[in-house]
């Protein structure tokens, strides 16, 4: 399990504009319609223009639109704006203020560089904010009158810092900060109260810090960095999803305090041995795989295990799957592959887990027959 898979379940989709369902319906999906709107600045092709050479699709892409124009036909009551990869530099000139009823705003995939507080001071109703593959380096006070704001996504930007004004943002449950250059945890003091979800993936960050004040935070993702230990973790009794994948960790420990834990993900790092985890009884999945561990041990205590995957990494024997994992009634996924045991036992590799493991239902990426 890659931290892409995981990351993909976590980002908030793109909403489409609203198709009638049947006949029956027309009139309020045609008001629902007013109030979504997905507006494409992008120019369509035909087949037969298909052809055309490549100045002039150049030509085309690069035609003039002017920005105050885009959503000059939109109701002032529009609650959902979708502008994704419409070449935006600013928002400024798209007269978001009128627009006192929105409710989501996606602007993905363009070339915002800064967010001015004159833009956003009208949207009160305001939830969900969506800036991600953009060159935002900063939003200053940009969004401090949005304090209904729930969701903020300003991933694949050029952020350094965690922004110091999330503190006006009292609503804000939900921060994907994917791929910046980030180098430190800092600034969450302000949403303590109120953050249930925090990614700080694809980062330049080295210690884990900065999260005290987050006692009611459920869900943290941290994968691909440059972090070394597991720390400072204890006030998140909350907790349900460490992800941690892909940086420079070596020991399972700090986790005693995670008592709630159901996910941990600990895959692609330098992780010699199982260990730290006897608090952690509500596992339902464990995720060492691509790591240094030599044995399977430690994780008999896990009556709630669902998932284990412990693929690629130094396993020489099957003697310690049947007295860990045969009692875990609830294990129906093990992954073992790539582990210098498969290739010892050969053939008779997927048999004798089956025989020794009859509760599970996958070996690997293969279903396991039922008889």
């Amino acid at each position: 399990m890659s931290e892409a898979d995981l990351k993909t379940e976590k980002q908030p989709e793109d909403v489409a504009s609203t198709t009638n369902e049947n006949n029956e319906n027309k009139e309020e999906s045609k008001e629902k319609s007013a109030r979504v709107v997905a507006v494409n600045t992008v120019p369509t092709q035909s087949h037969a223009e298909i052809d055309t050479t490549d100045e002039e699709a150049e030509a085309e892409e690069q035609a003039d639109i002017d920005d105050s124009e885009i959503l000059a036909d939109l109701p002032d009551d529009t609650e959902e704006i979708n502008l994704i990869h419409s070449r935006l530099s600013t928002v400024g000139s798209l007269g978001l203020s009128r627009f006192t009823q929105l409710k989501k705003l996606c602007l993905r995939q363009n070339y915002i560089s800064s967010l001015e507080a004159a833009d956003f001071k009208d949207l009160k109703e305001l939830e969900e904010l969506d800036f991600y593959d953009n060159k935002i380096k900063s939003i200053g006070d940009a969004l401090n009158a949005c304090t209904k704001l729930g969701v903020l996504d300003l991933s694949f930007n050029l952020l350094r810092h965690v922004p110091d004004s999330l503190s006006h943002l009292p609503s804000l449950h939900t921060i994907y900060f994917v791929q910046n250059k980030i180098t430190h945890i800092s600034n969450l003091q302000g949403v303590g109260g109120s953050l249930r979800s925090l990614e700080l993936g694809g980062n330049r960050i080295r210690k884990i810090e900065g999260l005290d004040a987050l006692v009611n935070l459920e869900e943290l993702w941290l994968g691909k960095n440059k972090i070394t230990k597991l720390e400072n973790l204890d006030n998140l009794k909350r907790l349900k999803i460490l992800s941690i994948q892909s940086n420079r960790i070596t020991k399972i420990e700090g986790l005693d305090g995670l008592e709630n834990l159901e996910e941990l993900y600990l895959s692609h790092n330098g992780i010699e041995k199982i260990e730290g985890l006897e608090h952690n009884t509500k596992l339902r999945t464990l995720d060492i795989g691509a790591n240094f561990v030599k044995e399977l041990e430690n994780v008999s205590q896990l009556h709630e295990l669902e998932e284990l995957w412990i693929n690629n990494n130094q396993i020489s024997t099957l003697q310690t799957v049947e007295p860990q994992l045969k009692h875990i009634e609830t294990l129906e996924t093990v992954y073992l592959e790539g582990n210098p045991v498969q290739a010892k036992e050969g053939a008779h590799y997927r048999r004798k887990i089956i025989l020794a493991l009859p509760q599970l239902k996958q070996l690997d990426a293969t279903y396991v027959k039922q008889v």
